[in-house]
């Protein structure tokens, strides 16, 4: 809980000052452009757990692909995990698969307005479905990342960490401006990307370093700018990308999407560092995600394919 109760949201003349700065300084991300629920719904779920402009860049090539909610809906999960070949956790591709499904079936081929209703769709979560409903519908509903999180948290208590997350959403819904809510969540998840890092923040060019109590903590304590707070333990070694279960997960499925739709691939030797039983493993996992489809016909030697729906 915060040790002092925030009493009031981001004051007006301060989102004015943020906004000012997000119209001369804002990423030129290709998603930005557009205003149709669909593909804005496409680009928040290819952000999650990915850099918004690397998402960017993918979700160009996937609106052509598939430009329409009924177009993926039409999709079989192969067709779409093929598009979605290098943004990584594939379950992402499903569940927008399926959220496009819903959407066709239930909603007459309309992505819902509301929070709720938004929220009820496969992989949609309280961040994404507040997104899209700022961004798609104009909604003053305030969408809390890391690094809006983060962001908030330093500007108005000194810290994400003085706020539990009950405080935080409250204070995003009460400081977003209700003329911009697009715009006011644009321009916090860029200056958390950009400017408020989370080590060697960048406030001497943050709008809000007038104003931002994290800014005034730091200075009134060193008489200098800003630095990370240091880390309590030691950073831990970094276990090798190759050597780790997703790593594996990846290669399963980039050799099964070289595969034409239907066919059966033998899963029959070792994949870099994975012995047999490691990559059968994995594969199995990915079956019970719904990623692809196994024939355990022969235990030793398992066949699969991307899944077919």
């Amino acid at each position: 809980m915060a040790s002092d109760p925030i009493a009031e949201p981001v004051p007006a003349g301060l989102r004015d000052a943020i906004l000012e700065w997000y119209a001369s300084s804002a990423r030129p991300l290709a998603f930005r452009r557009t205003t149709d629920p669909y593909a804005i719904l496409v680009s928040e779920a290819m952000a999650q757990q990915t850099q918004a402009a690397r998402a960017a860049a993918y979700w160009e090539r996937f609106m052509v692909r598939f430009p329409t909610v009924q177009a993926l809906a039409a999709a079989t999960p192969a067709d779409v995990l093929r598009e979605w070949q290098g943004l990584g956790y594939d379950r992402r591709a499903l569940a927008l698969w399926r959220t496009a499904r819903v959407i066709v079936d239930t909603h007459d081929g309309r992505v819902p307005e509301t929070v709720e209703e938004l929220q009820a769709l496969p992989g949609v979560g309280p961040y994404t479905a507040r997104a899209v409903a700022a961004l798609a519908f104009g909604l003053p509903v305030g969408a809390v990342d890391v690094n809006v999180r983060r962001v908030l948290g330093r500007i108005v208590a000194g810290s994400p960490e003085a706020l539990s997350p009950v405080e935080m959403q409250a204070l995003a819904d009460a400081s977003v401006p209700l003329d911009r809510p697009g715009a006011w969540t644009h321009s916090l998840m860029d200056i958390g990307a950009t400017l408020c890092r989370p080590r060697e923040p960048r406030c001497d060019a943050c709008p809000a370093k007038e104003s931002c109590r994290y800014t005034a903590d730091a200075a009134r304590t060193t008489g200098l700018e800003p630095r990370p707070r240091t880390r309590s333990r030691p950073r831990q070694p970094a276990v090798p990308f190759n050597t780790t279960n997703r790593w594996l997960r990846g290669r399963i499925l980039d050799r099964l999407r070289l595969a034409p739709d239907g066919e059966w691939v033998v899963l029959a030797e070792a994949v870099g560092s994975h012995e047999l039983d490691r990559v059968h493993a994995a594969a199995h996992a990915l079956a019970r995600d719904g990623v692809i489809e196994l024939d355990a016909l022969d235990d030793a030697h398992p066949r699969a394919r991307l899944a077919l729906g």
